[in-house]
């Protein structure tokens, strides 16, 4: 429709712009010229396009849908009326079919081959490298002077706020860091490790459950609720060879020395 209105435009006048000199600026004024190909004598003189408005009495619509809704059970008239298209008498005639039943074949679900599986004991631990801890210490908002948390690496925003499982120490950025820091976190790599103690500083590999992590990041949530914070949880026994010590309650500001029996062990894992 809209093609042949402007092709119906164009064979009835040609619009073509003015392109005389102006010196003191005017509004541009839109008129309409015969064609000069049918009235060559005539001098006609162009200043402007005229403006065409594509909105049209005859082009308004109301708003109602294409296809109308089925109405069952209400009248022959519709052809889903009566039975309403299920048929006569029998189990799916009357509504109480489950959901993939197919009438005692073996369903599709037991048909198609099991893939993969999901490891219910699996974590996930969010990354954070000491490069983004060094910028957050040059830029004040972290005090290396103090432990180093999760509390206070989410606080800051060196982490984001969907932490699941807790958060492992990457090397990226280990060249930034030229002072002693003290860390606590879940997990830690062996670069990582290295780069800090290079410094001067320790990394320590705590444990916290579900319930502690959210007291750990969240202790508001637990005032608020007006709940005392949770007792610090020992690790099971498969992730006791991978932590360091419990994890503390409410985040503590201090480290925890190094013993020399830890030490020792500390050495003998990553070796």
């Amino acid at each position: 429709m809209l093609r042949r209105r402007l092709c119906s435009l164009l064979s009835n006048s040609i619009l073509i712009p003015s392109f005389k000199p102006n010196p003191t600026f005017q509004p541009l004024r839109f008129i309409q010229c015969q064609c000069p190909i049918l009235t060559p004598k005539v001098p006609v003189v162009f200043e402007g396009i005229r403006a065409y408005s594509l909105l049209s009495l005859n082009d308004l619509r109301d708003k109602v849908p294409r296809k109308q809704k089925t109405r069952k059970g209400r009248g022959i008239g519709s052809g889903k009326g009566k039975t309403a298209g299920r048929g006569h008498k029998g189990q799916r005639a009357r509504g109480s079919g489950k959901l993939g039943f197919e009438g005692g074949q073996t369903p599709l679900r037991r048909r198609l081959p099991k893939r993969g599986f999901k490891n219910p004991f699996s974590l996930t631990f969010q990354p954070v490298g000491l490069g983004k801890i060094a910028k957050l210490i040059n830029a004040g908002k972290i005090d290396s002077s103090e432990l180093i948390t999760m509390k206070t690496l989410k606080d800051t925003g060196a982490i984001g706020k969907q932490i699941k499982d807790g958060v492992r120490l990457m090397g990226r950025g280990a060249e930034q860091i030229k002072w002693p820091i003290h860390l606590e976190i879940s997990r830690v790599t062996v670069r990582a490790k290295e780069a800090v103690e290079a410094a001067g500083g320790s990394v320590r590999r705590v444990y916290y459950n579900k319930l502690g992590f959210r007291a750990l990041l969240k202790p508001e949530w637990f005032e608020k609720k007006g709940r005392l914070l949770p007792k610090a949880a020992r690790p099971p026994p498969k992730q006791r060879d991978k932590v360091d010590s419990i994890g503390r309650l409410p985040a503590p500001t201090k480290p925890i020395p190094f013993s020399v029996e830890e030490k020792e062990e500390a050495s003998s894992s990553s070796a």
